[in-house]
């Protein structure tokens, strides 16, 4: 294996920071071979079973246990088929921002984040917060956070869009039943983008005092960076690590990828123009609704994919929501 050679050479641990970041895709690779080679001899060995089995009808059911178990090992196996996409192996940088709906919208972007955090935990990839702000009554106005593993932006993407809520408002005296939306944006993360080439020229980057957690030396050094993409007005906040320097090259990640995905959205709008066919992706056009009153649904808009169970799908179960988008975006919808 490549990964193997690069690990084996002497100064591998020179960079500790890419080093982990290979031994652990390494890993995975090892784990997801291992799986397709598990199940090829599974499957070797109930063909086996099946052919000796054959005249004992006592053993039917003991058959059909087997071929249940096979199909499940196949169709988890089949979901790593569906991230085939150029960029689906890459690690995620996802955005979550308050829209309309003043309080409740804050709340309702705290509660995506959340969600994503939860989910992000049950698949064991590393999450960092760079940057966070805070509603000034509950909830987050925004809050960027960089995710790290195998396939991230791939099971991730299917999130981007407009998320709506349906409830009443437990910031409402009357107890009326409000509407919150929330916008939540995802990325593939780049070191250098061949696409989307930043010219130092185009820059203005701007130092403050860092709000962010980190403890007394944070608040009180100016680590905090913004950097003003002056073409585009694209504006990036980091202010979550320790140090400047760090701060200036996760805020130039995110610029990168913001980037690559306006260069990427245009090719698509040209290609839409192209075949005569072409819908402004509008605010209010959103991707999935959780209703919580005055009955329980969450609904994909675009893959038709529900759950009953709310309270489980914002605990961060969205492989059923993943699956289907993946399902639905590459035409092998069940």
């Amino acid at each position: 294996m490549e990964l193997d050679d690069r690990m084996s050479q002497p100064d591998f641990w020179s960079d500790t920071k890419k080093a982990k970041a290979v031994s652990q895709q390494a890993e995975e690779m090892r784990n997801e071979i291992k799986a397709w080679t598990d199940l090829r001899k599974y499957l070797e060995d109930l063909s086996q079973f099946a052919q000796e089995a054959k005249a004992e009808a006592d053993l039917q059911a003991e058959i059909e246990k087997k071929y249940l178990e096979l199909k499940q090992r196949f169709e988890k196996l089949e979901f790593q088929v569906l991230l085939s996409d150029k960029y689906d192996e890459k690690n995620a940088i996802f955005a979550v921002h308050a829209g309309t709906g003043g309080v409740d919208a804050q709340d309702w972007a705290e509660m995506l984040l959340r969600m994503f955090l939860r989910y992000c935990e049950k698949k064991a990839w590393s999450v960092k917060v760079v940057d966070e702000t805070r509603g000034q009554e509950a909830g987050v106005k925004s809050a960027t956070v960089i995710v790290q593993g195998r396939y991230v932006y791939g099971y991730l993407k299917s999130e981007a869009g407009v998320h709506r809520l349906v409830r009443i408002s437990p910031y409402d005296a009357e107890k009326m039943r409000h509407t919150s939306f929330a916008l939540v944006e995802v990325l593939p993360e780049f070191d250098e983008v061949e696409e989307a080439p930043i010219d130092e020229k185009d820059l203005r980057i701007d130092t403050f005092l860092s709000s962010g957690h980190g403890g007394q030396s944070v608040q009180t050094t100016y680590s905090a960076v913004r950097i003003v993409h002056l073409p585009t007005n694209i504006v990036v906040t980091c202010q979550n690590e320790r140090s400047q320097k760090q701060n200036k090259e996760t805020a130039m990640k995110i610029l990168r990828a913001k980037l690559h995905q306006i260069s990427f959205n245009k090719l698509q709008a040209e290609k839409q123009e192209l075949r005569g066919a072409y819908s402004e992706a509008a605010w209010g056009n959103q991707i999935r609704s959780y209703v919580l009153q005055p009955y329980k649904l969450v609904k994909d808009h675009r893959t038709e994919v529900e759950s009953h169970q709310p309270d489980e799908v914002l605990n961060g179960n969205l492989d059923k929501f993943v699956e289907g988008y993946l399902r639905w975006s590459t035409g092998k919808s069940k």
